[in-house]
């Protein structure tokens, strides 16, 4: 169990920031890393070759663990979401009339370079649509993905958690299904890595693809992601010189080689030791870590499930416990309301949550405490009363 850890933030203290799924605050420690990275490059001569690999390798190794694999090889460095898609969009072989699946209202990331892909490949990109919000919709949409994969599906590609409500994706069903037929599964974890257990070793997806702005406590343009075994020895999208074996020796950067060191580093981005960014990684990551992403999780389910109890009599619904985040809730809007009113009220008053569609996404972390969930209740009880 963790306590409120507001004090390792900058947070101003009448902000009630219930809004990490947007971006998280960077955490003192984390900002004090890119400054440190940034004082370093004062000096370049102190920058030794050494120093291009070694917090890259203890990223990749921190990474591995959040994500519950030993196969720290298998962790490249990248710059977005959508260049890790990109790269398993690249070294994905599919046939003309096999069928790309996903759901709707997906991260653009992770639908744009599957529509491209299709219609390079000729295949169908079949589309899940989403039940009507209600309670329980989380079991139909599963079931639905469930039904929509067949003998012709090439590719599965979803998140853990929907971006926009928190609903739940039972990837350990979804993954056999896909295995069952020969199909690729593609996981976008951007919205649950870092705050809700995820375990590769036993989910199995074949790429597991994250961003660390949101809930890995980093700073934006960085990330990290899982290549399995159906991407060994695949293409990468720059032929970066520190990918290849013996980079490490400067003096023999010109005796070009073919082959790439081992495992998913081919897949790293270009610049790849960004002496800022991949420190301040490190220190994030070494963060979630201390804290332990069960207990990150069971401290926002007292903070969401206090919410949605106290908000249902303002008409506000949610979906049911078993199929839902805790870190990430949707919050029905009664009917009749103003998604724009509610936005303007909220901001009146200092409460930041994100406007999806029909839903108010809450998304709190352990900076927040009950007294934020009041804030929040007390602003959505001044929306319907207005």
């Amino acid at each position: 169990m963790i306590d409120c850890q507001k004090q390792l933030f900058s947070l101003p203290d009448d902000l009630h920031y219930l809004n990490c799924g947007y971006m998280s605050p960077l955490l003192k420690e984390v900002e004090e890393a890119g400054v440190a990275g940034m004082r370093r490059k004062r000096v370049p001569s102190n920058i030794a070759p050494a120093d291009f690999f070694e917090d890259l390798e203890t990223a990749r190794r921190l990474f591995a663990q959040i994500i519950g694999t030993s196969e720290q090889s298998r962790i490249a460095i990248i710059p977005a979401a959508s260049y890790g898609l990109a790269t398993a969009a690249r070294n994905l072989r599919l046939e003309a009339g096999q069928n790309v699946v996903v759901v709707s209202g997906q991260f653009p990331s992770n639908v744009y370079v599957w529509r491209r892909l299709a219609a390079a490949a000729n295949v169908e990109l079949r589309t899940v649509s989403a039940p009507a919000l209600s309670e329980g919709r989380g079991q139909e949409w599963n079931a639905k993905v469930l039904k929509s994969i067949d003998r012709g599906t090439g590719l599965v590609a979803l998140a853990q958690v929907h971006w926009t409500d928190g609903t739940l994706f039972d990837l350990a069903s979804i993954g056999a299904r896909a295995r069952e037929v020969g199909a690729a599964l593609v996981v976008d974890g951007t919205q649950s890595v870092g705050a809700m257990p995820f375990d590769v070793d036993e989910l199995r997806p074949d790429a597991l693809i994250c961003a660390a702005y949101k809930w890995m406590m980093g700073p934006y343009s960085i990330g990290a992601a899982y290549f399995g075994p159906r991407f060994d020895g695949g293409c990468p999208l720059e032929e970066t010189w520190i990918a290849r074996t013996d980079s490490g020796d400067f003096r023999r950067l010109v005796d070009y080689q073919d082959e790439y060191r081992a495992g998913a580093v081919r897949y790293d981005v270009g610049e790849t030791s960004n002496f800022i960014l991949v420190p301040m990684l490190v220190a994030s990551l070494t963060r979630v870590l201390r804290w332990g992403i069960p207990a990150i999780q069971e401290y926002c389910r007292k903070l969401t499930r206090r919410l949605v109890a106290e908000v249902a009599d303002l008409g506000f619904g949610a979906e049911e416990e078993r199929w839902r985040a805790h870190h990430m809730v949707g919050l029905r809007l009664p009917p009749g309301s103003d998604p724009t009113a509610v936005s303007g009220e909220l901001a009146r008053r200092k409460v930041s949550v994100s406007v999806r569609g029909e839903v108010l996404r809450v998304s709190p972390h352990v900076y927040n405490d009950p007294s934020d969930v009041i804030a929040l209740h007390d602003a959505l009880r001044g929306t319907v009363s207005s």
